[in-house]
């Protein structure tokens, strides 16, 4: 079995930092996850956020999207299903999973 990254992100900055260490932990065979919250859900809207499509389990906090003014633009999220618009809930649980956990 892989050993799991999760990541969480609370900041609307650092995306490049994110996709790379996405792409490293990729390349190594891990599994990772990322769970967006805060600010952080406005990266799902930036263009290089494709970049995390396929390598990576991805979350987005569905009360801080729609705090943020982002509600009713869900679709416009690449690679997130509305199953993946979640509650803390479902930090916790990576969490409780992965192997290391960074926050940014």
């Amino acid at each position: 079995m892989a050993e799991t990254l999760g990541l969480l992100v609370t900041t609307d900055k650092h995306l490049d930092y994110i996709t790379k260490i996405v792409d490293a932990a990729y390349a190594k065979g891990k599994d990772i996850e990322i769970f967006f919250t805060g600010k952080g859900v406005l990266l799902t809207l930036e263009s290089d956020f494709r970049k995390l499509a396929g390598k990576a389990r991805l979350s987005v906090c569905d009360v801080s999207f729609r705090a943020n003014g982002l509600n009713g633009r869900e679709e416009d999220v690449p690679d997130i299903d509305f199953k993946d618009f979640a509650t803390q809930a479902r930090n916790a649980e990576m969490i409780a999973r992965v192997d290391r956990y960074l926050v940014f």
